[in-house]
């Protein structure tokens, strides 16, 4: 790569991109990130041919958000965000008493106008309850040993100093505590599956800065078996997969709300026999047939947008729309309903919550943390996706039994290349 010339211009460094002189990180250091993005929204126009005037137009912190989020840093995407509710959910941190207004980021048309009804229905029952387990975040290291012989001694070691483990782990955050080290072998390859709880952060890279620490000052040098990937997909992240719709990853979260004859009759234009019946086709034996880990209509719609919305790691949603949804007949003409989400892993702080629009939307929601309650901001944050997520299956398994949905996405969802493209 070039030097760096006193004096380059604009132009001099676009046109030094456009050639490959620089590559896209490769900007003086003395440019603000304004103008790095600028330089490189140029270059990308002549190599492409496209024009970028919207990606340019933002309000976020470009320094925060070049250094902190996203490198070779060009712009924006925006994504169309609404508002459903009020919604009303008792938890250990929401008051029946609270209207919840939730934000919910997506491209989707006829999705928030279906939560939307889910949340009236919901409210119109007098609330959804929710309850959230803190399972914790995972990171699990692979190691390759000789053997059995020595993969039996690794894990008699691991088992036998799990305390100093502990204390390094913990070393540099008063938030993060190891809760378990979960171990499986196969012949030459050990996996230890780490799981820390770390309070409202969502924990991932946290979980780990530790895990490497572990592994480079303690294990690798006591032990004398190598790691060779400081992930070995047994944590599981960002991948749907059993161990976690079994033990749970980040929070595992609940909500419920039983629904009489006319709420279903005059809100979600349905009948119980009706809900229960295609619950058991749709959601149970269609499932089945597919082998899916998702016994649910659509989680991951709700899931994606709130994520999106709320500064989550959007990759996440793959494990995140595990989970299964639940109708069964309650009383005269009313139904029982609940979801279930095994593996949601969720941030009240760092990441993209620190980005400005997510932050008002945050602050949408009342999610904001409390020193003197470590954690409670996040499960408060659990426990309004928990309602969000009901109030969406709800609306979606009503449209299919009164035969809506294809009419509502004809209505609100159909739409072409805008004249102007």
């Amino acid at each position: 790569m070039d030097p760096v010339k006193a004096g380059e211009s604009h132009e001099d460094l676009v046109e030094a991109l456009v050639s490959g002189r620089r590559g896209l990180h490769d900007l003086p250091d003395d440019l603000s990130a304004e103008e790095m993005a600028a330089v490189r929204r140029e270059a990308v126009e002549r190599l492409t041919g496209a024009e970028l005037a919207n990606i340019g137009h933002y309000s976020l912190d470009a320094e925060r958000a070049s250094s902190r989020h996203c490198e070779n840093f060009i712009g924006i995407t925006q994504i169309p965000m609404g508002v459903v509710g009020p919604l009303r959910v008792e938890g250990a941190t929401v008051s029946g008493d609270e209207e919840l207004w939730v934000p919910l980021a997506t491209t989707e048309g006829a999705l928030l106008a279906s939560v939307n009804r889910g949340c009236r229905a919901i409210s119109a029952a007098g609330g959804a309850a929710a309850r959230v387990e803190d399972v914790g975040m995972t990171r699990a290291p692979a190691f390759r040993t000789s053997g059995l012989r020595q993969t039996e001694d690794f894990l008699t070691w691991v088992r036998e100093h799990e305390t100093e483990i502990r204390t390094l782990a913990e070393a540099d955050s008063r938030y993060l505590k190891l809760a378990e080290i979960k171990p499986q072998a196969f012949g030459t390859s050990v996996y230890l599956r780490f799981r820390f709880e770390a309070g409202d952060a969502m924990g991932m890279n946290m979980a780990t800065i530790a895990c490497d620490r572990i592994v480079r000052e303690l294990i690798e040098p006591a032990t004398g078996v190598t790691c060779v990937a400081l992930s070995g997909n047994y944590c599981v992240d960002k991948k749907p997969s059993a161990i976690n719709f079994l033990e749970g990853r980040g929070k595992r979260i609940h909500a419920e709300v039983v629904l009489e004859e006319s709420v279903l009759k005059n809100t979600l234009k349905t009948d119980a026999r009706s809900l229960v019946d295609v619950q058991y086709r749709k959601n149970m034996l269609g499932s089945i047939a597919a082998g899916a880990l998702g016994f649910n209509a659509h989680f991951a719609n709700v899931v994606a947008a709130f994520f999106a919305a709320c500064g989550q790691d959007l990759a996440q949603v793959a494990e995140a729309a595990m989970g299964i949804t639940c109708i069964e007949s309650r009383g005269p003409e009313g139904i029982y309903a609940s979801v279930y989400l095994p593996d949601v892993p969720l941030g009240a702080i760092g990441g993209g919550t620190a980005l400005d629009t997510q932050r008002e939307a945050l602050s949408m929601l009342g999610i904001e943390i409390d020193s003197d309650r470590p954690g409670a901001a996040v499960i408060r944050m659990a426990e309004i996706l928990a309602a969000t997520v009901l109030a969406g299956e709800l609306s979606l398994m009503a449209a299919f039994t009164s035969r809506d949905l294809a009419r509502a996405h004809a209505e609100l969802a159909r739409g072409g290349v805008p004249p102007e493209a």
